[in-house]
């Protein structure tokens, strides 16, 4: 951080109240910070980051999502704050400014997206997506049997915070909780027992839920596919809330529509949206919501980010190190 605090401008896109504001000012000390976002947008589900034109240039320091297509115009940026826990876009090769710090939200969304993911398995255990759909068409009828987890497995892909607060609900009503990681001898909380991905093929046939939760990456790219699919209980259960094609769509919908899994939940797809031809819309023990499992639409999550926010105005003031910093 070579620029004198007094020299730098924080551009803070979050739509922040005026005692956070207040907060902020006071966090970054004698580093300049313009304020652009908008309180009434809180509740948005994903934030805006309309940096005015004549602010760009300027800004050391950017606290939001702005557009990719924006970064040329970025000339003296040296940190980014995302909203979001993914930051595949900024740190591809070439994009970011040389030496641009990149920190994260990571953290801020397990209570939210764990949360939906435990909603989605409760509903495909009661089959209530089916009675909702029946609700629909004024139908009464009765959809047949039904699942309970307790005493049954659930098998998290991806233990990180979003998978451990998943695997805690699990464990709430009975579950047992096999993780698995690129490092298994990483503890996390909830988990029973961690495994690598080399013994994802031994774990499969054992599950009662499948949780997944993994970043995007070549090694996860249609993670399910369907060898592995196949390899899953009938009455086994899928939910996917992390990257759209760590699950092969097709060799999905050819599970569900023979009967091969009792159900299947999406907040992700490959890709999105997911098109209206997708066999999986008309799949009747397939719930999809549309990536909204994160976001911002509960507030606790608004005010984790904020927290990580401002704990790394209060560290780029003090030129001390980030918390979240992303490596690339």
């Amino acid at each position: 951080m070579g620029i004198e605090n007094t020299h730098k401008l924080i551009v803070n896109c979050l739509p922040l109240n005026e005692g956070e504001r207040r907060a902020f000012a006071k966090a970054a000390r004698d580093v300049p910070q313009e304020f652009v976002g908008d309180e009434a947008h809180r509740g948005d589900m994903v934030w805006s980051a309309a940096v005015p034109e004549e602010l760009r240039s300027r800004a050391t320091a950017v606290i939001g999502n702005f557009p990719v297509s924006q970064v040329s115009q970025y000339t003296r940026l040296e940190w980014l704050q995302t909203f979001s826990a993914g930051v595949d876009a900024y740190i591809c090769p070439g994009v970011l400014p040389r030496g641009t710090m990149v920190t994260n939200a990571s953290g801020a969304y397990g209570q939210s997206v764990s949360e939906h993911m435990f909603a989605t398995m409760w509903a495909l255990m009661k089959n209530l997506n089916r009675y909702a759909s029946n609700q629909r068409d004024h139908q009464w009828q009765d959809e047949g049997p039904v699942l309970s987890p307790e005493g049954g497995i659930a098998l998290i892909i991806g233990v990180g915070d979003i998978g451990s607060h998943f695997a805690q609900l699990a464990q709430s009503v009975g579950m047992r909780t096999f993780g698995v990681r690129r490092h298994a001898d990483v503890p996390a909380k909830g988990i029973e027992k961690m495994y690598g991905f080399e013994r994802l093929e031994t774990l499969l046939p054992l599950a009662d839920v499948v949780a997944m939760a993994v970043p995007r990456s070549p090694q996860t790219h249609h993670l399910l596919n369907a060898d592995r699919l196949g390899r899953l209980k009938s009455t086994a259960i899928v939910i996917n809330a992390g990257r759209g094609d760590a699950i092969d769509p097709e060799a999905l919908a050819d599970a569900l529509h023979n009967g091969r899994l009792h159900g299947a939940g999406l907040d992700v797809t490959e890709p999105e949206p997911l098109p209206a031809e997708s066999p999986l819309w008309d799949e009747p023990h397939c719930l999809i919501t549309p990536h909204v499992a994160g976001g911002n639409h509960l507030e606790k999550t608004s005010e984790h980010i904020i927290r990580i926010a401002l704990t790394n105005v209060s560290r780029y003031a003090k030129q001390q190190e980030l918390l979240n910093l992303v490596r690339y």
